[in-house]
């Protein structure tokens, strides 16, 4: 009757929906702050609430996933908690969008009307990547969502942005920041996404005033912004320049001259003309330079990356050529002012150049370095302590190659620009007065267009709530400062902002700091450093104890997807397709530390495939299921049961170690292969005939054994598997509610059988040469043969005696253990494997010239691949690249060629002689 539990077919869909709701209706993943276990938690990377899951997304909370549900199974008290971010840019482009589709802009409609629209959206479509992550299975404490904006991480936010600017650590400046001309907002340096692009290199004559037949030769990519040089400089110590230094040059296109200044900084003598246009309005390293010599700063450009008239005034740029760029785009104004310099005889030369454009890492628009009043995280102070809590390992970071990344990063950090230009976000808690300020903060001040127009010299109020009374003027209208806060600002403070910082919760006492983070190499530099600084500074302690680092997803080339090339693999369509359990377990047996993940269908398929193969073996199981069961120990039991418990412990041993050295892929292949390959391929061929008396004893006895190891074996699976091992466990001998909550499996010591293990590996590698041998004579697989078999020692040819009966089951023939001299006379294919000998009689009816055929067939195709694998290894290159695994991977392949060989020519040469 048990039969009947389980369908003739795997039906992911009806599985997973019914498990899901199961699992979310009745709270299962909820932690409890009483329970008696130690703590174990996760905070999840916050996904932005804009986005549908995709393959990173998938990978990044399987892994999760499965670290939770195993640290659960273990008895700790876990929380994993889970949550959403605003993610400002995004998501005020997707209802910007659906604005304009209805003829509206977001200045029309007013900064709090659009504020609310986003309100709305959110509480609309805000929850669909949530959805999705329930669908893969993830075990969230769902009843903890959290969201970025909710009221109490807004209060954190304020919190945090207020002492850092008590202590010294927060300003407000002019300074030259990344911004976006398309989404109209600064951008962090890490916000930009750099690509290598063909340019051209313009060299630029800039006539001396005291002898204009004299020039100083400056070479450019951005012609355009030479109206905003302030300054030449050489090297001080340049020979050829260095008597130049203090005099004046003109500035071509314009009626201004300018000094030529000495700078060991800027300039290499090696490189180039050896001289360099200092444009601090527009180039960083200039915007530096021009601090050290005091240059004054003339930016051209407004807002749109246009060329501002008023700006081209100031500059004193010619008015002929003022006229024909006014208003234009850069790459416009690029090409009049080239045909300008060329007609004015300023142009000397001009070539191809490689160079490096910054893109908006949103929109992928060219971000222009513009200058502007901005706020700034002194971020120094922070980054010593985050240096030192890696160095010391208070933080792990695995693998441990991206620690010299991270650390290099940090030591050259820069000042963290965290104002953006846009409306919905974490409006910065800094107020102006009105009535100090009346001639910038007039009416509709706080709808007017960016950037707004507070110089950086005036300094605000900051405060956690809005003033009331100005300190200066007792003043009583204020106008808050129109940006908002970068999104990783808030982000930065996920690990404790979300367990009720800065209250002293018990949710912050038992579950900060988190155990372990689990993210990406592309926001180590965002999110994961700015974590271990905001943290350090207002916990005092580490966020995280360990950062696990997974690679990219990429196709099946190894391609980065997108949607341009058609290559992106959807998850959500392949859950559909294959099931989400056989997606889960496909990305955690590719998670190779350090290797990206190149993923192809097929294996999705494979192990869609293996889903199948565990829910067959479990209904061959429950067949057997109405029977007695005897529970005797285990060194009782026959063979097959004394073998499979001693392979699940090694097993379980094997793959607990491996999860907890996060080998994701070592633990997946573990119980792949004890699955498909020991568990379904031997054992439960086996143990048929003795389930085929249950009446006797010894069914009994391995329907125990069967049983027990099965549901154990699902507990097993259950972290990467959640869904089919749930319904599996269901249908089987149990203790508990739900498997979520099942003890994750010991190895008991009892089970450890060395002995039982080495006669199996006798048996599996005599019956493998049998099929080996009937493969190569053409012999029906269903044909009963008579084999002959011995060994070189006594040891072995008693442990063949004692399994014979297994022997002659998996080979289908009937086994005569003799010396060879007592086989009989004739034709007699002799197999050699190790220290056996496997006889196989060659009958009048195999024909010897189709099998010598298929023999050298063999021997060509597997002759081809090992040499393949020789060249392989012996490359440099391959073996300093490759990881020790796939070495280590290759080098057996390759050994076990070698035998298949010897014993595939040791045949042709006993064939040719019959």
């Amino acid at each position: 009757m048990a039969s009947y539990l389980l369908s003739k077919h795997y039906d992911p869909h009806e599985v997973e929906t019914r498990w899901r709701t199961y699992w979310l209706n009745r709270q299962v993943f909820a932690a409890r702050l009483d329970h008696p276990g130690p703590p174990y938690s996760m905070v999840i990377p916050p996904p932005n609430v804009t986005g549908s899951l995709h393959i990173g997304h998938a990978l990044n909370n399987t892994l999760q996933d499965i670290l939770i549900r195993w640290r659960r199974m273990q008895g700790y008290n876990t929380l994993w908690l889970p949550g959403t971010d605003h993610a400002g840019i995004a998501t005020q482009n997707v209802v910007e969008r659906q604005l304009l589709e209805e003829g509206f802009s977001r200045e029309q409609l007013g900064r709090d009307a659009f504020i609310e629209r986003v309100w709305q959206w959110k509480r609309q479509s805000g929850h669909t990547i949530i959805d999705q992550l329930q669908r893969l299975g993830a075990s969230c404490d769902w009843s903890r969502l959290r969201f970025t904006m909710d009221e109490g991480l807004s209060k954190a936010v304020r919190e945090v942005f207020v002492r850092l600017y008590e202590d010294g650590l927060l300003y407000r400046g002019e300074r030259l920041i990344n911004w976006c001309p398309r989404c109209l907002t600064a951008l962090s340096d890490i916000e930009v996404e750099h690509e290598s692009v063909q340019g051209t290199l313009y060299h630029i004559r800039y006539p001396f005033v005291h002898d204009p037949a004299q020039s100083l030769i400056v070479a450019t990519t951005r012609p355009e912004t030479l109206l905003g040089d302030t300054a030449v400089a050489v090297h001080p110590d340049d020979p050829r320049y260095k008597s130049f230094i203090g005099r004046m040059v003109h500035l071509p296109l314009t009626n201004r001259t300018i000094p030529v200044v000495g700078d060991a900084i800027l300039v290499d003598p090696t490189f180039g003309t050896g001289t360099v246009k200092i444009t601090p309005a527009h180039d960083f390293q200039d915007f530096e330079a021009g601090e050290r010599h005091g240059l004054p700063r003339l930016p051209l450009f407004d807002s749109l990356a246009r060329l501002d008239p008023a700006c081209l005034v100031r500059a004193q740029v010619e008015e002929t050529v003022a006229k024909r760029i006014a208003s234009r785009p850069v790459h416009e104004a690029r090409t009049i002012i080239v045909e300008e310099l060329q007609a004015r005889g300023w142009l000397v030369t001009f070539e191809d150049h490689a160079m490096a454009v910054g893109k908006c890492y949103r929109c992928k628009t060219v971000v222009e370095p513009y200058l502007s009043p901005q706020w700034f995280v002194r971020i120094q102070p922070l980054a010593v302590p985050a240096i030192e809590a890696v160095e010391q390992r208070r933080i792990r970071i695995i693998p441990e190659g991206w620690v010299n990344n991270y650390l290099g990063w940090m030591r050259e950090i820069k000042d963290w620009c965290i104002s953006r230009q846009i409306w919905w976000g974490h409006r910065i808690p800094a107020w102006y007065c009105r009535s100090c300020h009346a001639e910038l903060l007039g009416p509709g001040f706080d709808d007017g267009p960016f950037p707004h127009a507070i110089p950086a010299h005036i300094q605000p109020l900051v405060a956690r709530t809005a003033p009331t009374v100005c300190p200066a003027c007792q003043g009583q209208e204020f106008v808050q400062d129109p940006d908002v806060l970068d999104t990783w600002f808030s982000s930065a403070l996920w690990p404790f902002s979300t367990l009720g910082w800065p209250e002293e919760t018990p949710e912050l006492k038992i579950y900060y700091p988190t155990s372990t983070l689990v993210t990406g190499l592309d926001i180590l530099f965002f999110w994961v450093a700015r974590m271990i600084m905001m943290g350090l500074k207002f916990t005092g302690q580490v966020p995280f104890r360990e950062v696990y680092i997974h690679a990219l997803v990429r196709d099946a080339e190894g391609q980065k997807m997108s949607k341009s090339k058609g290559n992106v693999i959807d998850p959500l369509t392949k859950m559909s397709q294959y099931g989400t359990d056989a997606l889960r377990f496909t990305l955690a047996s590719m998670a190779s530390p350090g290797r990206d993940i190149k993923l192809a269908e097929e294996r999705i398929e494979g192990y869609r495939n293996f889903t199948n193969k565990i829910w067959n073996a479990a209904r061959f199981i429950l067949m057997h299921a109405d029977g007695p069961t005897v529970d005797i120990p285990v060194f009782e039991r026959p063979f097959p049961d004394r073998w499979i418990l001693s392979r699940l412990h090694g097993t379980i041993r094997s793959s607990t170690q491996a999860l907890e050295e996060y080998r994701f892929d070592h633990a997946a292949h573990i119980l792949y292969h004890f699955t498909w390959h020991e568990y379904c391929d031997w054992y439960l061929e086996l143990i048929k005939p003795a389930l085929q008396h249950p009446e006797r004893e010894e069914a009994a006895i391995s329907r125990h054994t069967l049983f027990l190891s099965f549901e154990v074996l699902q507990r097993l699976l259950h972290p990467f598997m959640p869904f089919i091992t749930e319904e599996i466990w269901h249908a089987l001998p149990h203790h508990g509610e739900t498997l979520v909550l099942a003890s994750y499996p010991i190895a008991p010591s009892s089970w450890q059988a060395p002995a039982i293990e080495q006669a199996f590996e006798i048996l599996e590698l005599f019956v493998t040469t049998i099929r080996t041998g009937r493969a190569l004579l053409g012999y029906n697989p269903a044909q009963t043969m008579t084999v002959y078999g011995t060994a070189t020692t006594d040891r072995v040819r008693a442990i063949l005696q004692d399994i014979r009966g297994f022997i002659e089951h998996l080979s289908r023939s009937t086994l005569i253990l003799a010396e060879h001299g007592d086989w009989p006379d004739g034709r007699i294919l002799h197999l050699v494997a190790r220290d056996m000998t496997v006889g196989l009689a060659v009958e009048g009816t195999v024909d010897l010239r189709k099998v010598l055929d298929r023999i050298r067939k063999q021997m060509q195709a597997k002759d081809k691949e090992a040499a393949r694998l020789r060249s392989r290894l012996s490359s440099p290159e391959f073996t300093a690249k490759a990881s020790p695994e796939v070495v280590k991977e290759s080098e057996t392949r390759l050994a076990l060629l070698s035998q298949e060989l010897a014993l595939l020519a040791s045949s042709e040469t006993q064939l040719a002689k019959m």
